[in-house]
């Protein structure tokens, strides 16, 4: 580097600490002169997302809640209403209705191998804006179906856009909190993948009752602008690479040196950047038992409950005789009972994590998230046998009620520790590991509902409950073997 050139340097050192004093500065990075290589203020610099007001922090969090509970309620919403849809279409087929609702959930199991990866080059506030704007549109286009091909298309497309936030958001609270924090925020934001789907069915069975069901899509479609507004307002960028790549361009522009690059960049192309993305979630899943085993967990913890929410109304229509808006109610146990868990669990999380480091010589090890799962899921079979064999004795509707609510608590201490353990333990990659799991348990999601109502027909509630009762106690011992 010749004197002239040394100096250009020095000077543009100068204006960069100036800039570092100067409070009102949005800029906050060090550049190392020498090696052309712009990077944060340190640590402690308050322009990293970790570093930001606990206020900025929690309106991005509170915009992705609202989105990651608003496409997964979308998901179920029109259960209750399967019935009014396929006839309103002359289909009689069974396994079709389960599909309209199914149809939804294929969406969330293709939209995260690309909108992980398009996060990671784009940044994730494009990609949240984006899907939500396509999920508006097709929702609008859902509610004015023609057909039942076209209306399963049009959930296919939401189910895509929708899937948005499940991808993404545990990636943008990894951004946002350090490990110790991490805790209430997951516990909020795993909540919508869990409650959604519970009001959904609440909501839907009295709008189809009392305004048709195309009226559902029609509320989801104003609810999604809704949340559209606030994150226009509210939302920001939190993902550091494209953060500090935004200062590299701003520098370049105001010295002309085309050299400077951001210490957080990866030396290959976008394209390049791009597939490799795409192949990571699948190299974990694939490659990682950790990850493997956990989604595939998560991905029969999901597939019940949405065995659940395409069974539980027909269950009370016939049994109970409910009418259209009273069955759906009953997914109110569920809610319920995933609201308990949310405070017990949401609150533990974070001070057993705290506890176990202080007792580990202050060594913080992600498998610290794993205790509340290992009581927790023993809430999930106990749940199903008693929600099965209430229902097959036909006693008193409330205790069919009580089982799922069992099974609502169960799902939450066996979703948010697992997801939150996934997070910290591959907190640079946290899309992608997010995007393994959305896709595995989005698929089981998707099609183990369409085998619920010939295995009700041949095994009757109370076996076939306590089938998959059988399957989730085979599961436990899964957290004790990796604790």
């Amino acid at each position: 580097m010749n004197s002239e050139e040394s100096t250009r340097y020095s000077d543009l050192e100068k204006n960069l600490v100036v800039k570092l004093e100067n409070p009102t500065s949005d800029g906050i990075v060090r550049e190392h002169v020498a090696s052309h290589i712009v990077d944060w203020d340190g640590l402690e610099d308050p322009a990293r997302p970790v570093n930001w007001p606990k206020k900025r922090k929690w309106l991005n969090v509170t915009s992705i809640a609202f989105l990651t509970f608003l496409t997964p309620l979308a998901s179920s919403a029109v259960a209750p209403a399967e019935a009014l849809v396929i006839e309103s279409f002359h289909i009689t087929s069974l396994s079709m209705a389960s599909f309209v609702v199914s149809i939804y959930l294929v969406g969330f199991a293709v939209g995260p191998l690309v909108l992980g990866p398009l996060s990671e080059i784009y940044g994730r506030l494009r990609i949240y804006q984006a899907c939500n704007a396509v999920f508006i549109v097709w929702n609008i286009a859902c509610a004015v179906a023609p057909n039942i091909g076209s209306l399963l298309a049009f959930r296919l497309f939401a189910g895509i856009a929708g899937s948005c936030p499940l991808t993404l958001g545990a990636g943008s609270i990894a951004d946002l909190f350090i490990p110790e924090e991490r805790g209430a925020a997951m516990s909020i934001y795993s909540t919508g993948p869990l409650m959604g789907p519970v009001v959904g069915p609440i909501a839907g069975g009295y709008l189809a009752e009392v305004a048709g069901w195309r009226w559902i899509f029609w509320v989801i479609s104003m609810a999604g602008g809704a949340v559209f507004a606030f994150s226009l307002v509210f939302q920001t960028e939190s993902y550091e690479p494209v953060l500090l790549q935004r200062r590299v361009d701003q520098l370049r522009k105001a010295t002309g040196d085309m050299t400077l690059r951001s210490k957080l960049a990866q030396n290959i192309s976008a394209r390049d950047n791009f597939i490799r993305s795409i192949v990571r979630p699948t190299k974990m899943l694939f490659l990682s038992p950790i990850v493997a085993i956990f989604s595939l967990y998560l991905g029969i913890i999901y597939g019940y409950l949405y065995l659940l929410f395409t069974t539980i109304t027909s269950v009370f229509h016939t049994t109970y005789r409910f009418s259209q808006g009273a069955a759906g109610l009953t997914f109110l146990g569920i809610g319920v009972g995933s609201l308990v868990g949310l405070l017990i669990f949401g609150t533990i999380s974070d001070r057993i994590l705290i506890y176990l480091t202080k007792r580990n010589n202050g060594v913080r090890e992600p498998e610290f998230r794993m205790p509340p799962l290992i009581p927790g899921s023993l809430f999930i079979p106990l749940g199903l046998f008693w929600y099965g064999w209430s229902a097959e004795k036909h006693l008193h509707w409330m205790m069919p009620i009580i089982g799922t609510g069992w099974v609502g608590f169960g799902m939450l201490a066996t979703f948010l520790p697992i997801q939150t353990y996934l997070v910290d333990a591959f907190s640079e990659h946290a899309a992608s590991v997010t995007a393994s799991a959305t896709v595995v348990r989005s698929l089981i999601g998707a099609f183990l509902p369409l085998a619920g109502p010939a295995m009700y027909a041949r095994l009757g509630l109370g076996w076939g409950n306590s089938m998959l009762g059988f399957i989730a106690l085979a599961m436990l011992p899964l957290p004790v073997v990796f604790y």
